[in-house]
């Protein structure tokens, strides 16, 4: 991903999390950058599971932008409501199932929906989610976490469905999930044991080498911190 020398335009959604405030740090900071656009639930009412929502931030960032270089999607739940990941098949929760569903999987595809169309056509661009190595199905050893994971891996299915569909109309762009590693959040704060632990502003400068040392091949890619391909 490069600028070819002009200055980028980023959005970044979630940006009151501990990931995403992080990532809108690092971008305000870069010389790279001469927009970063942020969004959240907290600080502009977009709501993962309202679409109307969704659809207005969406309009409102391209008044305000045209078009962008990066969107970064930082936004999810482990625990949601106060339900955190079950330990086995016999706890599954429908309503919990559901929640999951909505915040990790469809909030995400929603907004594919609506921010895609906004990446640059003309240049390299890329649409950035994270996801969790846990919602690998190959890599799945431990079971457990059956919402969590499973809501994970709708949305890896979605990156890629969604990468092959944007390369028609964005030929430079890169669609990519993203495995962040275990970073010092409140997503994390509870699961963390046994785990390295990245700081927020490390685990954004990981996730921003990463994605700006794509290009459009690697487009329906799952991606480790560190680079590496995470299998399906």
């Amino acid at each position: 991903m490069s600028a070819g020398g002009a200055r980028m335009k980023a959005i970044v959604i979630g940006a009151s999390g501990g990931i995403g405030s992080a990532v809108a740090s690092a971008l305000e900071s870069d010389g790279r950058y001469s927009d970063v656009l942020k969004l959240s639930r907290a600080q502009t009412g977009l709501d993962l599971t309202d679409e109307a929502t969704i659809l207005k931030a969406a309009l409102q960032a391209r008044e305000m932008l045209q078009t962008v270089d990066l969107i970064f999607d930082a936004t999810g739940g482990l625990e949601i409501d106060g339900q955190g990941p079950e330990k086995t098949i016999r706890a599954i929760d429908p309503g919990a199932m559901a929640r999951q569903f909505a915040l990790n999987a469809i909030g995400p595809a929603l907004l594919l929906k609506h921010f895609s169309p906004l990446l640059n056509k003309d240049g390299p661009a890329v649409f950035a989610t994270l996801s969790a190595k846990v919602g690998s199905i190959g890599d799945n050893r431990l079971g457990g976490w059956i919402s969590y994971r499973a809501a994970k891996a709708a949305l890896n299915q979605i990156v890629r469905t969604a990468a092959i569909e944007i390369a028609r109309s964005h030929p430079q762009a890169a669609v990519v999930g993203l495995h962040p590693g275990t970073v010092e959040t409140k997503l994390s704060s509870k699961f963390k044991s046994n785990h390295e632990v990245f700081a927020p502003s490390r685990a954004a400068a990981q996730l921003l080498a990463v994605v700006h040392g794509l290009d459009a091949s690697q487009s329906g890619a799952f991606l480790s911190y560190d680079g590496s391909a995470i299998e399906w």
